[in-house]
């Protein structure tokens, strides 16, 4: 029986799982440009939900302290495309706070730092020049009003918006959506009203009053969601990425993913640029190659889920941390699967834990559910791991690397022809995803300082 998954159409045409030649493939470079045209308010949102795996307990924190935060827009009657920035830093504000224990932290409603995310979010989020505004309010957004006080902090001056997220993120965290929400209500605003001037700034907190007046606004709090077209309902205004404005925005996704630990820092980079080195080498065009970045470097996105006291564990994992981890690729696939242009990126990312024989994880497809971008990834992960420094371990050179990978071809985990691929040309995909992880490892040491400094 076939996976019940929904395989994407061309995907499974440029993926065939025999090698092609350039032309069997056929698929015109025009038609791939198209299905990639993008909103960024789509890959926001989906980042967002990602980082939410980091902590149950906070539920859609980031989006619905989003929903919030453009709704205090509108009451206080900023612009629409004011709305969509508060919209977007309210979808990222945490994704500084990567642990399980940041994230924790800020579910007490009187907040009493450190706050070391709001830059590491800030550092994170800037990386993506179409967002360098929201990153500005995201770096303040834990700014008591502190009677005017509150205009600036360390120097720099604190954008009003900022004192808009603020009040969002507090009345985001009084939340409890399995109540009665219209019950709920009015301890909420009594809690917000006694901050008025000291936490909270008090022209916000009079907008927040004005709309909890209305039944309305605590009922779309309490159904709020990540439709698909949740970016129409909120009226965002987002231009389209072309395929080079998501790379630079799913790298920067991938720092989120592996900057948590100094013994991932660098993998994401390492996957994406051998995957790339395997698709030019088995007749990938250009700009199906660039694609494969875009899933290399989202491979891992689910992750997030996974504690970083995992992730770093010097010894064996046992067997309830290894079904821990067993869970990023479903994570991964989930997450992206709202965003119909991504489904073959999202093949490519999520299916690398998949095994040809059909006992990988976590769909348990089989290989002719296999794309070969699927396969690709597959191969580039597993050499990127062996080949990088583990905290268990050093990492191995290539007699070593190539006898592992030729066993999980034998034993159909992996593609054998892509494996003897990398065999051939070992030195050269080598040689390029050590200058990714080199260049990665600078990246996060420059992040990695900022963060301290801050």
């Amino acid at each position: 029986m076939r996976s019940p998954l929904k395989i994407a159409p061309f995907g499974g045409i440029i993926s065939k799982p025999v090698l092609p030649c350039r032309e069997d493939r056929n698929i015109p470079g025009n038609l791939m440009i198209a299905r990639m045209n993008i909103q960024l308010s789509d890959l926001v949102l989906a980042l967002s939900k990602a980082v939410d795996l980091v902590s149950p307990a906070m539920g859609h924190h980031q989006t619905d302290v989003a929903f919030i935060a453009h709704e205090l827009a509108g009451e206080m009657g900023l612009s629409q495309s004011e709305q969509g920035l508060l919209f977007m830093a309210g979808a990222l504000h945490d994704i500084g706070a990567v642990s399980f224990k940041e994230r924790e932290s800020l579910l007490s409603f009187r907040d009493s730092g450190p706050f070391e995310h709001q830059a590491s979010g800030y550092n994170l989020i800037r990386m993506f020049k179409p967002l360098e505004r929201a990153a500005e309010i995201v770096r303040f957004h834990h700014v008591s009003w502190d009677e005017g006080r509150g205009c600036e902090s360390d120097g720099r001056q604190v954008p009003d918006e900022c004192h808009i997220l603020r009040c969002a993120d507090r009345i985001a965290v009084l939340l409890d959506k399995p109540s009665d929400m219209l019950a709920l209500s009015g301890n909420i605003v009594q809690q917000v009203r006694e901050q008025s001037g000291t936490m909270l700034k008090p022209g916000v907190v009079d907008a927040f009053e004005s709309l909890a007046s209305k039944e309305s606004f605590w009922l779309d709090v309490a159904t709020f969601s990540l439709s698909r077209d949740m970016h129409v309902k909120m009226r965002l205004e987002s231009a389209p990425l072309d395929i080079n404005e998501i790379i630079n925005l799913t790298k920067m996704f991938s720092h989120i993913i592996d900057f948590r630990s100094s013994f991932t820092a660098t993998h994401s980079s390492g996957v994406a640029s051998s995957a790339i080195a395997l698709a030019r080498l088995v007749g990938f065009s250009e700009f199906e190659c660039l694609l494969m970045k875009v899933a290399g470097y989202l491979h891992d996105l689910g992750k997030l889920a996974v504690p970083p006291e995992i992730l770093e564990k010097p010894a064996k994992l046992t067997k309830e941390e290894f079904l821990v981890v067993k869970s990023h690729t479903y994570y991964t696939y989930r997450v992206l699967e709202p965003i119909g242009q991504f489904e073959v990126a999202n093949q490519w990312a999520a299916f690398h834990h998949e095994h040809l024989s059909g006992k990988g994880y976590p769909f348990h497809l089989k290989a002719q559910d296999l794309p070969l971008g699927s396969r690709i990834m597959a191969v580039a992960d597993v050499f990127t791991a062996l080949a990088e420094n583990r905290p268990y371990r050093m990492g191995m050179g290539p007699k070593e690397t190539v006898a592992i990978l030729n066993e999980d071809a034998v034993n159909s985990q992996l593609d054998h022809e892509l494996v003897s691929v990398l065999r051939r040309h070992y030195d050269q995909i080598d040689g390029m995803r050590a200058t990714a992880q080199r260049a990665a490892s600078e990246e996060y040491i420059q992040y990695r300082d900022s963060r301290r400094a801050n």
